[in-house]
């Protein structure tokens, strides 16, 4: 990820970002779906289970977390500024050279799991991260100690085994950042174990012990949209281009763009096909050989062959 290199040592010196920050504030927001079973951990590891059904991240069914998260931040602002006086601060989530992760560590809201991502014992992993930089000196919170003990259940799930030690991941292998940040031509080896994940990929949390405290959220704003959830491939491997920026309005999954999109699906349908010689999975593939993308072009064949 060619960002994290353009901005050198600035991640780690918030002061280079934000000039005259004295203290970061850490902030989580929980995004399970209100309606998520009592046993949802189960329930998604089942939806891989079923190859023509298409896979989005829990966290990307609903709206997208950078503008809901953003603006709460601001509000925070604005109401420490009413009590504090005015001040100088500047929010951000995940939009910017900031090593989220590391803050909210240090900061207190948890402890980095073996799979890199934060891990709260109250809260498991599923939520959002945030800060606000601020020029005001603050008391410094207390770090947590860690609780992952001798578990392995996230290295072991893992479909590219892209956690290739506890507390390292080599992002070239996950599968979140070939469906959502990588733009080109996906590994010819890594396709087949992309199975039927078309954006992101939750296994290294579902798995997890500690997600079984995941807190639901109280914001309809991360409930699952329609169409984006228990919906076949082949369906949405049929939308135009112009139908697939209607249904992802406000959604974080559009900004991989509908050529990313196809390409996504049609590994998932080379996959569901290894499994599965159903006709129709065929026939979708065969309405897209054509496509003027290369790219998905390149996909399509692959999946058929």
């Amino acid at each position: 990820m060619g960002y994290m290199a353009a901005h050198g040592l600035k991640r780690a010196r918030p002061v280079e970002l934000v000039p005259d920050t004295l203290s970061v504030i850490t902030a989580r927001m929980d995004y399970l779906p209100a309606a998520s079973d009592s046993n949802w951990q189960t329930v998604e590891l089942n939806r891989l289970r079923h190859p023509t059904e298409a896979i989005v991240s829990v966290y990307a069914r609903g709206r997208d977390y950078h503008k809901v998260m953003r603006q709460r931040l601001q509000r925070l602002s604005e109401q420490i500024s009413a009590e504090l006086g005015p001040f100088g601060y500047r929010v951000f989530t995940d939009s910017a050279p900031v090593l989220e992760a590391e803050l909210a560590s240090l900061s207190g809201q948890g402890w980095r799991g073996k799979h890199t991502l934060l891990l709260n014992r109250e809260a498991g992993s599923m939520f959002f991260l945030g800060e606000i930089f601020i020029d005001v000196s603050l008391p410094i919170s207390e770090s947590v100690s860690q609780h992952c003990g001798r578990c392995t259940a996230c290295l072991d799930i893992c479909p590219t085994q892209a956690i290739v030690a506890p507390y390292r991941l080599d992002a070239r292998r996950c599968i979140s950042y070939l469906t959502i940040e990588y733009a080109g031509s996906i590994p010819v080896e890594l396709r087949p174990l992309m199975g039927n994940r078309i954006y992101g990929c939750d296994d290294c949390q579902l798995i997890c012990p500690w997600n079984k405290f995941a807190q639901r959220s109280t914001l309809p704003d991360f409930d699952a949209r329609t169409g984006l959830i228990g919906r076949q491939l082949v369906a949405l491997f049929d939308w135009t281009e112009d139908e697939f920026l209607r249904f992802t309005e406000g959604s974080p999954i559009r900004r991989i763009g509908h050529e990313r999109w196809l390409r996504n699906i049609a590994v998932a349908l080379g996959n569901a096909l290894r499994i599965t010689a159903d006709p129709g999975l065929v026939a979708a593939l065969e309405r897209r050989t054509k496509h003027p993308s290369p790219l998905v072009r390149d996909h399509v064949l692959w999946a058929l062959g």
